[in-house]
């Protein structure tokens, strides 16, 4: 009988279990260029996303690779560009028009690849990859420009080639798959497929040619052509026996009548799990490859707001501000230009895979302002803005849409026509000699603003990158920025103020930010995904608002918001469209027809309007709130089993209905969902909206209660559950001082359980007013005309005394923190 491998033990979770959780959570997306120890033996992995399933094994008797011999390189050469062109030089995702000159027949995911598969009567190769995955650059250069694999692919296959960021539905499913069969998985994904498109082999990167017992790419053709020529039936067989398999171990439901599990025991167990996995000396969760992990850092500030006084709180709190800080200080963030790059190959946060991904600038811009709503200081607010500052510069389309990602590799400004991961973003002593050689006046000894840099940010003239971690000679002689001494000792060092080193510091940053402008620039991907924009709307109207309403930030929120109505939402159909493109010309350009949005794209948008509405108080935001929610429940709800499916049931080639069920690199989009309709409720006055995120908690209970550091985000709504969200409701007029002032209390605080609203004497009729009879009994403090802002803050609409104060509200609010009420 086929079952889950995690139920075999009822009620303890192994070191190695936590640690495959970690490694899943962690790493949902592989690296380009890798260290040794970082993954070495598997450059591509995204190690298990699930826990293992026992499956039958496949009927193909070839050993596919789940590690591959090191690579390096980058995109298709330009030597290539015009020799072939195939169909997919008509799509606009970056991914796919960077193999649109390969010598093989791709095919889009689409109704004419299948037709042509059953019409001929061929198996499909499937290859699923992204437009800034480095091992994927390696494969279309080794295998898919090859002439001789090319015409093998195209003579006897259906190739399909997917854009994993486009259709993460397909992607999912057949990743399950070749995690499941193979113990691991990654991108490139290889997939050959029956012509009903049940996946009877698969595996990820694959050398073209034999590696010593390792078969290549030509050779694992040839035997898959010889085996569906000679062993059809065995394959087909075997392909059903795993799918039905993997229908029954991925299946995620609750019997009607199900609770959702406690959330201070699912709490407390998750806190204790990531104690267990933290690295104390730099922070962040196992020794390396790190990741940034948002989704732990958010669930440990909400730990503590509910646990203040307990030990297990403040420990909780300080694992969150030292990781943050360690990775502010560290070389994963870009010193020079801002932002974030995808992780660190090492334990201290120092040299990082230099890809950049937008939902990693809008997760850790949220998680940074959080930072610095908890401790109040400065450092952590100033780290969340400059993520924001290079997003809006190097990530924003005119149209206020945001672009994916920036690419790891690019060609060395020393030049030369073959990439390397990092060119743009590493520097060697002797140009940061030449570039900050003034003399730095009233310095103990002889000292230029070189000397003073090098000494802060570990620059060496040998180059501060150890071989271990440069398998491939890339970063030799190169520096990788890191902060090696406070700011205060760096001054004490050289007999110079404080103010003075952060005036030469800036001085040299921004000097170095010019030079980089000349250097050739990573690929960009262009490419606009509804989730991920909602998720930085999020950023944006979350950091906005607890920096005192910062007007250019808000204003960019509403942009992105309008934006996401404008180009991705289609009202005639009441359809979230999953992507659109920045086009020759810079305008906005869409696919036709178009992709369908996935649950994540409503969930996300979701939260980012409901952000926006606290952020603006403007009523729209959470008016569209309201319909997309509504739109995502005939969508996507299981009303079988609860919770929501990651696509369209309704859509016959997705053979695997999938509920994600683990916050990875992003949320799950049923963990944000349980928020969502927890304060949507609180908004709409909806019960029903309430039993529905229980339902979808009760569904995923066995995970939260065995695994809870699988489901972090999802274990914050069961704590919003348990403790209930507080309604703080300010009577006054929409951008009067005293209102604002009020406002700017409750944005100046992490409060994870709470929603805010704005009642204004012209809001009488208002949305709120109609679903939320108890707010007419709510004025400001004389009783109705010509009074002051007034805050009242509730729970169940059972409120304290108005309060008209700004202190006082304050005072009121951290109170609360410690006086929660349990539901």
């Amino acid at each position: 009988m086929i079952s889950l491998a995690w139920r075999r033990a009822a009620s303890t979770v192994s070191r190695g279990e936590l640690s495959r959780v970690l490694t899943a959570a962690d790493s949902p997306r592989p690296h380009g260029r890798l260290c040794a120890g970082c993954f070495r033996a598997t450059p591509h992995s995204l190690r298990d996303t699930t826990p293992p399933l026992l499956l039958p094994r496949p009927a193909f008797p070839v050993s596919l690779p789940v590690s591959m011999i090191m690579a390096s390189g980058g995109e298709r050469s330009s030597c290539t560009s015009d020799k072939h062109t195939n169909r997919l030089s008509n799509e606009r995702s970056p991914y796919l028009l960077q193999h649109a000159h390969n010598p093989v027949d791709w095919y889009p995911w689409g109704q004419e690849a299948f037709d042509k598969a059953k019409n001929e009567d061929k198996p499909i190769f499937l290859s699923v990859g992204y437009s800034t995955c480095h091992w994927c650059h390696v494969m279309e250069r080794e295998s898919f420009e090859d002439e001789e694999i090319g015409k093998i692919l195209s003579d006897n296959f259906v190739c399909i080639k997917v854009d994993r960021e486009e259709r993460p539905d397909v992607d999912k499913v057949y990743m399950t798959f070749v995690q499941a069969t193979s113990g691991g998985g990654g991108w490139p994904m290889s997939v050959w497929l029956t012509p009903d498109l049940k996946p009877f082999i698969g595996g990820t990167y694959f050398p073209p040619r034999d590696h010593g017992r390792r078969p290549g790419l030509k050779t694992v053709l040839m035997r898959i052509i010889e085996q569906w020529q000679n062993n059809r039936p065995a394959l087909e067989s075997s392909g059903d026996r795993i799918l039905e398999a993997l229908k029954k171990g991925t299946a995620i439901s609750a019997n009607p009548g199900d609770s959702p599990p406690l959330a201070p025991d699912v709490a407390n167990r998750c806190f204790q799990q990531l104690a267990h996995s933290y690295e104390e000396e730099y922070g962040g969760f196992r020794d390396a490859p790190k990741f940034p992990s948002p989704v732990n850092l958010m669930f440990l500030m909400s730990y503590w707001c509910v646990n203040r006084s307990t030990s297990e709180g403040v420990e909780a709190l300080q694992m969150a501000l030292h990781t943050l800080r360690m990775m502010a200080l560290g070389g994963i963030r870009d010193h020079v230009a801002q932002g974030f790059h995808r992780y660190s190959t090492d334990s201290s946060w120092h040299v990082p895979h230099f890809e950049k991904m937008l939902y990693d600038q809008a997760q850790l811009a949220v998680a940074y302002i959080t930072a610095s709503q908890v401790s109040g200081e400065q450092f952590f607010a100033d780290v969340a803005k400059d993520i924001l500052l290079y997003v809006s510069r190097d990530l924003s389309d005119k149209s206020g849409g945001f672009y994916s990602a920036e690419d790891a590799d690019s060609v060395p400004a020393s030049g030369g026509s073959e990439k390397r991961e990092g060119a743009f973003c590493i520097w060697t002593a002797s140009e940061v000699r030449e570039l900050l050689s003034e003399a730095v006046e009233g310095a103990t000894g002889p000292a230029t603003k070189a000397d003073i840099f090098m000494h802060h940010y570990g620059v060496r003239e040998q180059g501060n990158v150890s071989p271990e971690q440069d398998p491939h000679g890339e970063l030799q002689g190169q520096n990788v920025l890191i902060v090696r001494y406070s700011v205060e000792l760096t001054a004490a060092h050289f007999g110079i103020s404080v103010e003075k080193v952060n005036e030469l510091l800036a001085s040299a940053r921004a000097q170095m930010a010019e030079v980089r402008k000349s250097r050739p620039r990573p690929h960009l991907d262009t490419k606009m995904l509804a989730s991920w924009n909602g998720l930085m709307l999020s950023a944006y109207a979350r950091v906005g608002a607890a920096l005192g309403g910062d007007k250019a930030l808000l204003e960019r929120a509403v942009q992105a918001g309008n934006f996401l109505k404008e180009h991705l939402w289609d009202a005639a159909t009441q359809t979230i469209l999953r992507s659109c493109y920045r086009g020759d010309q810079m305008e906005v350009q869409h696919i036709s027809p178009p992709i369908s949005g996935f649950l994540d794209d409503y969930t996300f948008i979701i939260g980012g309007l409901l952000d926006l509405y606290e952020a603006t108080l403007q009523i729209e935001w959470l008016q569209w709130a309201e319909e997309l929610q509504l739109r995502q429940d005939v969508l996507f709800w299981d009303e079988e089993g609860g919770g929501y499916f990651c696509s369209d049931p309704s859509d016959g080639t997705v053979l695997l209905q999938l509920k994600e069920d683990q916050d990875g690199a992003e949320p799950s989009a049923n963990s944000v969902s349980a928020s969502n309709l927890l304060r949507l409720s609180h908004y709409t006055g909806r019960q029903d909206w309430v039993h529905r995120s229980q339902q979808l908690l009760a569904a995923f209970s066995d995970r939260l209660t065995r695994v809870p550091i699988a489901l972090p985000e999802m274990v914050r709504a069961l704590m919003a559950h348990h403790y209930t969200l507080k309604q703080i409701v300010i009577c006054g007029q929409r951008d009067a001082p005293d209102t604002s002032s009020l406002l700017a209390v409750v944005n100046s605080l992490f409060l994870p359980h709470k929603v805010l609203m704005l009642l204004d004497s012209s809001d009488a009729d208002s949305f709120l007013c109609q679903r939320l009879p108890a707010l007419a009994s709510m004025f400001r403090s004389d009783g109705g005309g010509g009074g002051v802002a007034t805050a009242y803050v509730c729970s169940g609409f059972s409120c304290s005394l108005p309060v008209t104060d700004a202190l006082e509200l304050r005072r009121m609010l951290l109170d609360g923190m410690d006086e929660t009420d349990v539901q």
